[in-house]
């Protein structure tokens, strides 16, 4: 009986056997005959495509709504990408041949379960398992085989089709994503703007909007290394300040040549272009083509007109909707020869680092009474992290102090008054902030070597003292003294051994701020629904004036008086109807009247901010209770000092009170943390009689 078995089975294997024979050859004709018509459909397709393309330029690309293969909903989905259930050797849809071999279906099965599918990340029900697919590969080093090139395991986001090697980094992309408000449903990876190339590796651009503004960005924009396009969420408020400044300056002449020297996706100067319309004439600037090209782009994007280059033809018929509503002129050139070669009235210079390779031809050919704005993002020399980098690129000479950041800014100030002495031309600071990740300062240009004279004397050392941190500006001189310990208020150094200070500098001992600049600025930023500066400029405007006070009035087209700063008039919103009557904006002023504005600014220049900050956690006693900050302002302004806060620091007092005085009324108002009461106080609360005295009064 187990003969006769062994022989039926042999018997049917056989059979089996022949069928297949037979059947291979019928499989293999039908296969080819598809083959064939697929090949001519795609042929036929193609020319279709040809075609649209010669009788219509301007398409817009495929929506791209078709997610990728490795994300699904359950593993099923996973599994039938494949037919497991069928005989024969299977090939992993997700791996390439050459890194997983093709083998029978449990292999298989056990495979896209412990490797793609264990591993997935989830995002609204959707599950983007691992994939090894050369969507993403690894660029090869200059000393390695160029035709060969590393295949990355990688995740294809959901939303935004961008392939992210790391599991935890993908977490962090999609909570970036939830945070913003873009969902699958609500975010779309694609625009309506025809791309001449697709982004290598089939990934999509991300559409971001800010301002109102439009713009694509390439998957890797947030690392400078990885893109030419870099684009940073986080200086959305320098972005905003910048914006301002240039709306004021239009209030004042119209139309204004302003440049964005660094371009990068060119956001800046089409927000310029966007709200400002015919007030302003926009170049943006960058000297990388594929940075050009995406300022294209982006101003198609935004309906607004590109000159400087080839612009893609309009299509036959097109309604009022695609007309341009400003004009742009996109330019691909180094930045200093275009500050060379034209004059602007507004410059703003952003590169990657730090910007003093660019101020010489900034001021080069600026007009009188414009403005310069400089962005640095060098922060590591600048916070004194890099000490000799700070000294190379800036030639100061600092320490890491509590004043860091209000130093960073002193120092940008005092290599802009340099190089625009070096041109015979002057400035006076009307905006400096310095915040996590940036340093902006914004000057006025004074033509003439009076102006640049006037503003060189106001670089001067700075002697800190590094025990207490005390610090006074040297007195202007070229006399030597015999002791410099004398200007500084302290006594560390009678008390101490040894050299107590150091003399850090040249920095820049002038006003960091100019008020109706800033309240110009602040009413700008009402205007554009700019809510997110405002808080900072109106923190901006007390810390010019060294005031506690929060009175802004914004409303109304009046409200406004002229500003004169250095001896300039600056027409503003209340000059206009009296145009015809009055001089000229941005003329000097002669005679009498000029000399009398001189002494009012002398007169004045007591009433500028004093210098520096102190921090009240820095200079806290140790085991008592400090007051809250804004009762320690209200003891300080009680005790007659001129008092408001900072922005540089979040517990920073600027004060014109010594750090003797500071200190004094910082114990007097402190309370001692006891745990019993002492004779006449309150158990356990740690109060004494005299605050509850205060406090009832």
């Amino acid at each position: 009986m187990a003969e006769l078995k062994e022989g039926n089975s042999e018997q049917l294997h056989q059979e089996d056997a022949n069928i297949k024979a037979v059947e291979d050859p019928l499989q293999m004709e039908a296969a080819s005959e598809k083959e064939s018509k697929q090949v001519s459909v795609n042929e036929a397709t193609s020319t279709e495509a040809v075609k649209s393309e010669d009788s219509q330029l301007q398409t817009p690309t495929s929506t791209g709504s078709e997610r990728h293969v490795s994300i699904q909903t359950t593993l099923e989905g996973l599994e039938i990408l494949v037919d497991l259930n069928g005989a024969g050797r299977k090939s992993c849809p997700l791996c390439p041949e050459e890194k997983f071999k093709a083998c029978y279906s449990h292999k298989l099965r056990r495979h896209l379960q412990n490797l793609h599918w264990k591993v997935y990340v989830e995002f609204e029900g959707q599950r983007m398992c691992i994939c090894h697919l050369p969507c993403r590969q690894m660029k090869n080093s200059l000393g390695s085989d160029q035709s060969q090139a590393r295949l990355v395991a990688h995740y294809h986001c959901v939303v935004c089709s961008v392939t992210i090697a790391r599991k935890t980094d993908m977490i962090s992309h999609l909570k970036r994503h939830v945070n913003k408000g873009e969902t699958e449903a609500s975010y779309s990876g694609t625009s309506d703007v025809s791309f001449e190339d697709m982004v290598p590796g089939g990934q999509a651009y991300e559409i971001m909007k800010e301002l109102g503004t439009n713009v694509q960005l390439m998957p890797n924009h947030s690392t400078p290394q990885k893109t030419d396009t870099y684009f940073n969420r986080k200086m959305k408020t320098n972005r905003q300040l910048v914006f301002c400044s240039l709306a004021v300056l239009a209030e004042e002449r119209s139309p204004l040549e302003c440049l964005d020297a660094f371009g990068a996706t060119g956001i800046m100067g089409l927000q310029w272009a966007k709200h400002l319309r015919n007030a302003v004439k926009v170049t943006i600037n960058d000297i990388n083509e594929a940075c050009v090209k995406m300022i294209k782009e982006n101003c198609h994007l935004n309906h607004i007109r590109a000159d400087g280059g080839r612009t893609p033809r309009q299509p036959e018929g097109a309604g009022d909707s695609d007309t341009p509503i400003a004009t742009v002129e996109v330019s691909k050139m180094d930045a200093n020869v275009i500050m060379h070669l034209r004059a602007f009235d507004y410059i703003h210079l952003d590169p990657f680092g730090t910007a003093v390779n660019y101020l010489d031809a900034a001021f080069r050919n600026v007009r009188n009474l414009g403005i310069v704005s400089v962005t640095s993002t060098d922060t590591g020399s600048l916070y004194s992290k890099s000490l000799n980098v700070t000294l190379r690129h800036y030639g100061c000479q600092i320490v890491r102090t509590e004043y860091y950041r209000e130093l960073a800014a002193r120092m940008v100030v005092a290599s802009i008054a340099r190089a625009a002495a070096r041109c015979n031309k002057g400035i006076e600071v009307l905006l400096a902030v310095a915040l996590e990740h940036f340093v902006l300062v914004v000057v006025r240009v004074l033509r003439g070597p009076t102006q640049a004279d006037e503003s060189a004397k106001k670089l001067r050392q700075l002697l800190h003292c590094q025990w207490c941190e005390e610090r006074v500006f040297l007195k202007p001189g070229s006399m030597v003294e015999e002791n410099l310990y004398r200007q500084l208020p302290c006594q560390c150094h009678g008390s101490m051994p040894g050299k107590t200070a150091v003399e850090l500098g040249p920095l820049w001992s002038g006003s960091l701020f100019n008020t109706g600049f800033l309240r110009r600025m602040l009413v700008a930023a009402v205007q554009h629904s700019m809510e997110d500066i405002q808080p900072l400029v109106k923190t901006l405007i007390c810390e010019a004036d060294c005031t506690t006070l929060k009175s802004f009035s914004v409303t109304g087209h009046s409200v406004l008086a002229n500003q004169v700063e250095c001896g300039v008039v600056i027409k503003t919103l209340q000059k206009v109807e009296e145009a015809d009557t009055a001089d000229q904006s941005g003329k000097r002023k002669t005679g009498e009247e000029s000399s009398n504005v001189v002494k009012k600014l002398k007169s004045d220049a007591s009433l500028e901010h004093p210098a520096f900050y102190y921090s009240i956690h820095r200079h806290s006693i140790r085991g008592m209770n400090m007051p809250k900050l804004n009762k320690f302002l209200q003891y300080l302004t009680e005790a007659g000092f001129r008092v408001s806060r900072t922005h540089f620091d979040p517990t920073g007092v600027r004060t014109d009170a010594t750090l003797e005085q500071f200190k004094s009324v910082l114990t007097k108002y402190s309370v001692p943390t006891y745990s019993s009461a002492p004779p006449g106080g309150t158990q356990g609360h740690g109060i004494t009689t005299e605050d509850t005295a205060h406090k009832t009064d």
